[in-house]
This record gives structure tokens, C-alpha cells and sequence, in this order.
């Protein structure tokens, strides 16, 4: 069982073949003993989604903490987010998300937490791979020392009232008509009551979870149905989240996406109309739009530009002491609250900026025109070839023909084994024929490529 199992958001995988009762029993075991640090009796908080496989890697995860003198505490299916805040609000030593996030149902991932509530760093991360690899013995706990399990009664009140405590106390959401789309997962419970609570009409689609419908045709990454529902009841705003709640995007009345760059576009106005900034700029990754560079200048914010994934993007942010960051895929980060990316808060903030602006959501949430941008995958086998001679001659040859009017990334996927390839500019004709250029680059450089 060598190997790095960690990739860019945790342990990700084909549940029961990569992602197995052994291994999330390891891995607990590892994790459990890398943070046994002191002489408390140690503690974990363990959350999940909504699939089937996430019951399986519960049981095995429990066996893996209480069998290193590890108490378990499960939450059952909640927000990441909402697992991040319990880790430090109960004092865990550690906290486990079981999820996949966006992915279809097959797959399944762990993602743990710091006592702080922040994801690992590389260092402990390595810590927990030396046990995996057997470098180190996993040392068990003396029968009268082995952990115990419980179910936490209570715990998605607690996150529904840190969500709404985000917000100013006066906000009502009286007169808003919401469709919230839940995806068939963690937030299927959190998200439609904290929005009632707060007063709104909510319409809740995506909220009947069988084990195998988590992200299928809802959710963030296809806002179709979303769409079609806003349309259907009139609504004011549609709300789209991702299997475990830490992604986001928006819907406006007449039933557009709003993606995640117009969506901090939108908080960074409204922030910064409020004095809420807490430095002028924003932190996001490569992948955001050039437009959305372009309009935060305007506004005299920078746009700090990190390695795709929301870890690096809260790494610069805490480095460089920015309180607003995101993707352009609805991970939006806002330090004030959280630790990681939070639908559900990034939505009750862009919902307090629309009740305050008193417009509709298309004149809140569109604020710049975004460049074409064309992004194909690779498939290789083995190390990406991004060393290889020709691939470099036809990105330096696509980066000079853009230059300073658009934009040329290529990167290995962190997730599967597939180099993925954005290009954007003002010319989409010519964006689309430097990306396919570059894609032809590489698979003539992986010949083996399936």
C-alpha cells in the first residue's frame, strides 16, 4: 500500500476498489496517531454525504480511531464546511469528511481537518503517509484504552445557526423567492431550512437522496435543472450547490448561471462598498476569467492568482492576510467565517448584497463581460508530458500569439490522470485553434495515452 494517496482535496477514488474498508481503516489509524498529541482523552468528528459507499468508510473509519484510543463522533451527513467549523468548535483533535464532493456516486473520498479546522498541510500529510507505507508500526491501544463511538445529536442546528449568525441580524429574506439546489447531498437538510428560517419562500429541488442520485443531472456542476425551476416558479435567485455544500454557484431571474468569478465580483463590490475588505484585491487561481482581472482593476482591487484548488487559494489568502478568495468553479472562501469553502454562507452573503442593492440578481451578479475560455482534457498514461519538446514549443508558440490579450494554462489534472488545457482571449477562433494545437502536442507525446 505505498504510494502518495493524497491528492489536490484529500484521498479521492473508486469507492470499494481505490477507496476500500482497509484502506479508510488505515488511514484513521494513521491519522489518529499522528494527532494524539498530549494527555486528553482525543477526539474525532466524522461527517459524510449522502452516497452509499459513505456508511461503509464510516464503520471502517470508526474501527480504524477507536482501535488507537480515538473517540468517534458522528454527525452524519452535513456540509464540509459544517465538519470543518465542528472540528474546532468541539475541540476534536481532528476532523473527517467522507465525500467526493462533486463526483458522480462511484466515487468516494476522505478529507480531514486540523483542530483549527483548516485541511492539512503537506508536512502532516506526509506524516500520516509514512504509517500508510508501513515505515512506521500502527501501535494499538490497550484494551481498557480503545476509543468510543457516538452519534452527535443536534449538529446541524448548530451549523444552521453558525450560517445565519454570517449575516447581520436585521436581514430578512421576506419577499425572495429562492430555489435552492441541494444535489442529493450533504446539504439536503441545512441549506432549504436555514434560507426558510432567514425568511425566505424556498422552492428545494435536489433534496431526496437515495444513495445513488447524489450530483446526477443537479447540483453545481449541472445547473440545468436549476435553471428550469427558477424559470418555472418565477423565482428571484436559484441556488446551486455541489454534493458536499463547499462550492456554489447562482441563478439569476431569467434563469442565467452565474459562475464563480461573477460571484466574487459581486461580494468584492459589495464588500468593499461596506469597508469589509480586509486588503484591496482578491485571492483566486489561474483558472479565473482575464475579465474578471480586468473588472476588479477597475475598482482598484489586485487579483492574486494561485495553483488551481481551494487550498491554495485560503494558503495565499492566510499568507497575505486577504479575506475574500475563490474558484471559478463556486469554491468561495470568506476568512471572516470559515476555514474552507462554504456554499451555503457565500450564498447568504451575495443574498444580503441583492436584499441591500435592492436590484434584481442579473444587475447584482453580472458585473463583467467574461473572455471566451476553452478548456479540453488530455488523457495520458504515466507522467504528463509536459517536458517533452514539442509541448513546450506549442505552448511558448500559443502563449506569443495571445500575448497580453488572453491567456495559456496547462496543467496536470490532481485528480485524474488527464493534462487539462485552458486557453482564453478575445479572439475565440484563435483561442480554440491554440488549445487544440497544444492538445495535439501532448497526445503525440503520450502515444500510449488510452
Amino acid at each position: 500500500m505505498g504510494g502518495t494517496h493524497f491528492g489536490t482535496d484529500g484521498i479521492r477514488g473508486l469507492a470499494n476498489a481505490a477507496i476500500t474498508p482497509e484502506l479508510a481503516m488505515r488511514v484513521a489509524q494513521a491519522t489518529g496517531i499522528v494527532f494524539q498529541r498530549g494527555e486528553h482523552r482525543h477526539r474525532v468528528v466524522i461527517g459524510k454525504d449522502t452516497r452509499l459507499s459513505s456508511y461503509m468508510i464510516e464503520y471502517a473509519m470508526v474501527a480504524g480511531f477507536t482501535s488507537v484510543g480515538v473517540d468517534a463522533l458522528l454527525l452524519g451527513p452535513l456540509p464540509t464546511p459544517a465538519v470543518a467549523m465542528l472540528t474546532h468548535s468541539m475541540r476534536a483533535d481532528v476532523g473527517v469528511m467522507i465525500s467526493a464532493s462533486h463526483n458522480p456516486y462511484q466515487d468516494n473520498g476522505i478529507k480531514l481537518f486540523g483542530p483549527d479546522g483548516y485541511k492539512l498541510s503537506d508536512a502532516v500529510e506526509a506524516e500520516i503517509e509514512t504509517i500508510l507505507s508501513g515505515e512506521l508500526p500502527v501501535k494499538l491501544a490497550k484494551p481498557a484504552d480503545l476509543g468510543r463511538a457516538m452519534r452527535v445529536e443536534g449538529d446541524r442546528a448548530r451549523y444552521i445557526e453558525f450560517a445565519k449568525r454570517t449575516v447581520t441580524r436585521d436581514l430578512s429574506l421576506e419577499g425572495l423567492r429562492i430555489v435552492v439546489d441541494c444535489a442529493n447531498g450533504a446539504a439536503y437538510k441545512v441549506a432549504p431550512e436555514a434560507l426558510w428560517e432567514l425568511g425566505a419562500e424556498v422552492v428545494s429541488i435536489g433534496v431526496e437522496p437515495d444513495g445513488f442520485n447524489i450530483n446526477r443531472e443537479v447540483g453545481s456542476t449541472a445547473p440545468a435543472a436549476l435553471a428550469k425551476k427558477v424559470r418555472e416558479v418565477r423565482a428571484d435567485i436559484g441556488i446551486a450547490l455541489d454534493g458536499d455544500a463547499d462550492r456554489v454557484l447562482v441563478v439569476d431571474e431569467a434563469g442565467k448561471v452565474v459562475d464563480g468569478d461573477q460571484v466574487l465580483a459581486a461580494l468584492a463590490r459589495g464588500w468593499q462598498e461596506e469597508g469589509r475588505l480586509a486588503r484591496p484585491g482578491v485571492v483566486a487561481t489561474v483558472l479565473s476569467n482575464l475579465g474578471l482581472e480586468r473588472y476588479l482593476s477597475g475598482l482598484g482591487l489586485s487579483l492574486v492568482r494561485t495553483p488551481v484548488g481551494d487550498r491554495h487559494v485560503l494558503e495565499q489568502m492566510r499568507a497575505q492576510g486577504y479575506n475574500l478568495g475563490g474558484e471559478q468553479s463556486g469554491h468561495i472562501i470568506l476568512s471572516d467565517f470559515g476555514t474552507t469553502g462554504d456554499g451555503l454562507v457565500a450564498a447568504l452573503q451575495v443574498l444580503a448584497i441583492v436584499k441591500r442593492q435592492r436590484q434584481p440578481v442579473s444587475r447584482v451578479c453580472h458585473l463583467f463581460e467574461a473572455l471566451p475560455q476553452i478548456q479540453k482534457n488530455v488523457r495520458v498514461k504515466g507522467r504528463p508530458p509536459l517536458e517533452d519538446a514539442g509541448v513546450l514549443r506549442a505552448i511558448a508558440a500559443g502563449r506569443e500569439r495571445l500575448g497580453e490579450t488572453g491567456r495559456l494554462v496547462v496543467r496536470p489534472s490532481g485528480t485524474e490522470p488527464v493534462v487539462r488545457v485552458m486557453g482564453e482571449g478575445e479572439n475565440c477562433d484563435l483561442v480554440e485553434k491554440i488549445v487544440d494545437d497544444v492538445c495535439d502536442a501532448l497526445a503525440e507525446a503520450s502515444p500510449r495515452a488510452a
